[in-house]
């Protein structure tokens, strides 16, 4: 069953796709449901993805097809909804093979941050572009990891961190601390007898403890870009 908002945007994705052969941005398909930010369209997607009307195309960027359709679901013509504000069943749609679309994000990259001991935070007046698959909800920023200390966590010297910006977190999250107001590091976030601990994930390194008052969380880890040379 599909709510009329799913059944509203795989309407507008497969009509789109025969008239241009493109699959629509997450921005365009916010503007064509009237929704008020691109979380939404994400848990619509994923709604549908998981049903199996939708699937994304591996290895390129924002690329959407359709697998069937809601069953009676006409081209150009309104959804039908049912008292329950759903469709039923399914029927195959005709493939249509789309281009990438480009829905990207600028995000400010500030500088490196240390995966081993701490470094100096680095504020940089750069940016870097980022797919709005890997960001959710919320501000965010990019750091380039400089280290080996997390590398268990799969977390590799040159990464870039993605980090979604906050001053609260869970212990057992990886976080950006900011140490005596200078130093930055990416390690798990632990509390232990009114201390903080930072925790690595590789066993060549200790733990960091400190007094409460001296660190402070900048972020939490939202994802990672790498790249290979």
């Amino acid at each position: 069953m599909l709510t009329a908002k799913q059944h509203e945007l795989i309407r507008f994705i497969q009509q789109r796709l025969e008239d241009t052969g493109i699959s629509p941005s997450f921005e365009e398909m916010k503007e064509a449901l009237d929704l008020k930010s691109k979380s939404g369209v994400h848990r619509l997607i994923s709604a549908l993805e998981e049903r199996g009307f939708i699937r994304r195309l591996p290895n390129r960027a924002r690329a959407l097809e359709v697998v069937k359709l809601p069953e009676n679901a006409v081209m150009g013509s309104p959804a039908p909804v049912a008292a329950n504000d759903a469709v039923s069943a399914a029927i195959p749609a005709k493939a249509v093979a789309p281009e990438p679309a480009n829905d990207i994000i600028n995000v400010p990259l500030h500088g490196r941050i240390a995966a081993g001991a701490p470094i100096e935070a680095i504020e940089g007046q750069s940016s870097m572009p980022v797919p709005a698959a890997l960001l959710g909800p919320g501000e965010h920023y990019a750091l380039e990891v400089s280290g080996d200390s997390m590398i268990e966590a799969g977390i590799f010297d040159g990464d870039f961190a993605l980090v979604k910006r906050t001053d609260t977190a869970r212990d057992g999250e990886i976080v950006v601390a900011l140490v005596d107001n200078e130093e930055a590091t990416l390690k798990y976030l632990r509390k232990d007898a009114g201390r903080v601990v930072l925790d690595p994930a590789n066993g060549a390194y200790e733990a960091q403890v400190y007094e409460p008052h001296r660190v402070q969380v900048q972020g939490k880890l939202a994802g990672l870009l790498r790249r290979y040379h």
